[in-house]
């Protein structure tokens, strides 16, 4: 016997509108959480329609999928992913096996390219693909284990069930971030900068990873349950605390030649989403961390995607660049449940751009209200007076002047968190 997919009734809503909506093959994703015993599918979202497709959409677009399903995948707080894929199409379900086999290979490969976390032993690598007749509304659900290139579909068991959503306990933490990253001399390409950004980032992963979790400011074992069971429709929130020990650093770390520097520093909101009838520690503390490498290096992916400036700009000369990176507004899945989905907001776009994002990447129809812009603060940027015309003693302080140049704008109903912000420093060559 194959996998157990439990799936929100919601979902065979969305799908039967579209099958009566059908003009050519529909694809989408399916998007929830993988446990060793079975999988739970909480939402399902369309591919976008592709304007510049040659055909007008009448055939499946691999890398087109591929690339929304990157970008979903950066909504997804920590416990939610992408599972598979589905196609809606009046063709038989064996003729469109192996485009799905293809389309659930490049979803994964895309997503895992961007993630920096290490994979545990224990995770799932079944990947779903589930293939609709839109006349019979008949449904064939079967896995690739995209772990092997030469893996087969399975058979796997699809079963609708009301309630999927309202029963999962949230985790959520804050954490400081503080990262420097020596750029190299030569900073003629941007592709320099973003190996180097992450390569820190895969770093600065791994102690987040060694990091200690407190859950309710207590040390569990692993294998302890968050609280004794859950009661359906109550919503479980749990507050955790992440400890790290930076790694100790030799000469050879703290002097070198380079170009500049990014640093990236702030406060950050972290929260990951398990369902589980007995939630353990070691799962929580797994989907906390790895939503914290994700949120950041998402953000920092969206300072690099921005236009650079040409480089010949900052020839013969120091600059400080500083940008405040995107802030990490939540929006939820079900008004019933604790489960939501999130953007990130940067300093010139307003709620209603980010409901237009949720339409577009998740078709959910979110007002403004709807939208939980409190748990980060945009932080308010005090430029450096710092200048070449400095004394010497003073240049000294321009070794690291971007340490101190965010402060937070209090909140009256919330602690007041510091956006997280970067600033790049380029340098002349000496």
């Amino acid at each position: 016997m194959g996998r157990s997919y439990i799936v929100e009734d919601d979902v065979e809503g969305y799908l039967s509108r579209l099958c009566s909506q059908l003009a050519g093959p529909v694809t989408g994703l399916l998007i929830g959480q993988s446990t060793v015993q079975r999988d739970f599918v909480v939402m399902t979202t369309r591919t976008p329609q592709n304007d510049e497709s040659a055909d007008g959409g009448k055939s499946v677009d691999k890398e087109w999928v591929s690339e929304h399903a990157r970008q979903v995948s950066r909504m997804l707080p920590g416990g939610l992913s992408v599972l598979g894929v589905f196609i809606i199409s009046e063709s038989d379900a064996k003729d469109t096996l192996t485009t799905l086999r293809q389309l659930v290979f490049s979803v994964e490969n895309l997503i895992s390219s961007e993630r920096l976390w290490t994979p545990a032993d224990d995770d799932v690598t079944d990947c779903v693909t589930l293939h609709v007749n839109p006349k019979t509304r008949k449904t064939v659900c079967r896995t690739f284990d995209v772990k092997d290139p030469k893996s087969v579909a399975k058979p796997a068991d699809w079963k609708y069930q009301s309630g999927v959503c309202s029963s999962w306990a949230t985790v959520s933490c804050c954490l400081s971030v503080d990262l420097m990253v020596p750029l190299p001399e030569n900073m003629a390409f941007t592709r320099n900068m973003d190996d180097c950004l992450k390569e820190e980032l895969k770093v600065w992963a791994q102690q987040i990873e060694r990091g200690v979790c407190l859950i309710d400011g207590k040390k569990l074992p692993e294998d302890s349950e968050l609280k004794a069971g859950q009661k359906k429709n109550v919503r479980q929130t749990i507050s955790a605390q992440l400890l790290i020990t930076p790694d100790v650093q030799t000469a050879a770390d703290v002097v070198q030649r380079c170009g500049g520097c990014v640093s990236v520093r702030g406060a950050i909101h972290s929260r990951a989403f398990l369902h589980s009838n007995k939630p353990k520690a070691k799962l929580a503390e797994k989907l906390l961390k790895r939503d914290i490498v994700s949120t950041v290096a998402t953000r920092v992916q969206m300072l690099l995607e921005e236009p650079q400036k040409q480089n010949e700009e900052n020839k013969g000369r120091k600059q400080m660049e500083q940008s405040c990176l995107p802030r990490r507004v939540f929006c939820p899945v079900k008004s019933t449940g604790p489960l939501s989905v999130c953007d990130y907001q940067f300093s010139d776009e307003g709620l209603s751009e980010m409901t237009d994002r949720f339409k577009e990447m998740l078709d959910m129809d979110a007002a403004e209200e709807d939208l939980d812009a409190t748990c980060e603060i945009i932080a308010e940027v005090i430029e450096s007076e710092a200048t070449e015309e400095e004394e010497p003693a003073e240049e000294n302080e321009m070794l690291d002047p971007w340490r101190n140049n965010y402060i937070g704008v209090a909140m009256a109903t919330a602690v007041a968190l510091l956006a997280l912000a970067a600033s790049i420093m380029y340098l002349s060559d000496v």
